[in-house]
């Protein structure tokens, strides 16, 4: 049994893992998981049974249990399927799992991928790192384990989960036009070892050869273009509006005059142009993978 009092058929950690505690500075998110665990409870109460007894029939302790209906815990998916079946909640229980699901991510992340999902046209200049969308589970955990001052382990955790699941907007149908300009440096950058070096370039190589994908590398040679301020990124939506930010413009904040959007444009588009072409851009990323 772990520490949490997770049941012996969750042994391996289940629910009680890092990753899944809720975020008090999230009023939205602890509102959710505080409606959620009522539910719950509610229902256990209705059919008559004990939170220990109920914590074995689904398989979990009587102390997560506790956790989770009194909103201190985010339900995994398979607790919320577990305790629908027991109780008998007909799926009303289980079709929770939307809600807590967003809410384990924090809620910038979450926010960004809205934006995200509805963007028809996303372009991106890296100026530092790979960006979020192109990193692999590994390359992404690395970054926010070494960040300062030090993340506690559950928040880096909710950080990799957010992180990889805005990775969805690669499945997304209709595609959304996608353009990334990423710096040779940052290839180079043996971010976790070799091993997830290579995993982090082959993650590039797949969503290179993607048809709604443009990736461009940045080579060294350049000696200067108008990303060296900072990095960009302009989301353009379907109602013709859009969003963009640049660490080297306005202060940094996310603009949406179209003034100021064209200053970005333009700067991408410089950007674009003294970059290796898209088929170059593969060959070099191929080069360095061969390199490592």
């Amino acid at each position: 049994m772990s520490v949490d009092g997770v049941g012996a058929e969750h042994g391996d950690g289940g629910a009680d893992e890092p990753g899944w505690d809720v975020d008090p500075d999230d009023e939205s998110g602890v509102a959710v998981v505080a409606a959620v665990g009522r539910q719950i409870k509610a229902w256990r109460e209705s059919a008559g049974m004990r939170a220990g007894e109920f914590g074995a029939a689904i398989g979990y302790g009587e102390d997560l249990v506790y956790k989770v209906e009194g909103g201190r815990r985010i339900p995994r998916p398979e607790f919320l399927d577990r305790a629908d079946e027991v109780l008998g909640a007909g799926g009303k229980l289980a079709m929770m799992k939307g809600d807590v699901a967003e809410v384990r991510y924090p809620k910038k992340v979450r926010d960004l991928a809205k934006l995200e999902a509805r963007a028809i046209e996303v372009a991106v200049y890296a100026d530092h790192g790979i960006h979020g969308l192109l990193q692999t589970e590994g390359h992404a955990r690395v970054l926010l384990e070494t960040r300062q001052p030090s993340y506690p382990q559950d928040e880096v955790e909710r950080g990799v989960a957010g992180r990889m699941a805005r990775r969805s907007i690669f499945d997304r149908s209709p595609a959304p036009a996608l353009s990334f300009v990423q710096e040779e440096a940052a290839l180079r950058r043996p971010i976790g070892g070799r091993m997830e070096h290579r995993r982090q370039l082959e993650r590039l190589l797949e969503v290179a050869k993607l048809r709604n994908v443009s990736l461009q590398v940045m080579p060294l040679s350049c000696e200067s273009h108008p990303g060296l301020g900072g990095g960009i990124e302009v989301l353009k939506f379907g109602d013709g509006t859009a969003v963009g930010r640049s660490g080297g413009a306005f202060n940094g904040r996310p603009v949406s005059d179209p003034k100021r959007l064209q200053v970005l444009d333009l700067r991408y588009g410089m950007i674009r142009a003294q970059a290796l072409a898209p088929g170059e851009s593969l060959t070099f990323i191929e080069q360095v993978l061969g390199e490592t």
